[in-house]
């Protein structure tokens, strides 16, 4: 599956690039997502439920952030088990463009479950 999209938001870019880097705001920000703690500065452990058809299943992985260029863009990667319901595992670049005062947030996800 793959998603893209933007969103402006009305927060300089540097204010943007903390929050993405922040466990609780990253949390909040991935559906499903129950459980994002911080391992070190690109590492987190989580848990995620999703509901594929009529299958509702717990996902415990790890988030890794990647190709790191601050404040402009990153790759957040994940990816997690869920016992007999199988894995999920997927990617998204989130790049950051200044626009007066405001971000636009730019992402490509592509995602696999399994």
């Amino acid at each position: 599956m793959d998603l893209l999209g933007e969103y402006r938001i009305l927060a300089g870019r540097g204010a943007v690039w903390a929050a993405l880097n922040d466990a609780d705001v990253l949390r909040r920000c991935i559906p499903g997502c129950e459980e994002l703690e911080k391992v070190s500065d690109r590492e987190m452990t989580a848990t995620v439920v999703a509901k594929i058809g009529p299958v509702k299943a717990t996902f415990k992985g790890a988030v890794t952030l990647e190709n790191l260029n601050p404040p402009e863009s990153y790759t957040i990667v994940g990816e997690g088990k869920g016992g007999v319901a199988g894995f999920a595992k997927g990617a998204a670049d989130v790049s950051l463009a200044e626009d007066g005062a405001e971000t636009v947030l730019s992402y490509t996800v592509k995602a696999q479950v399994g």
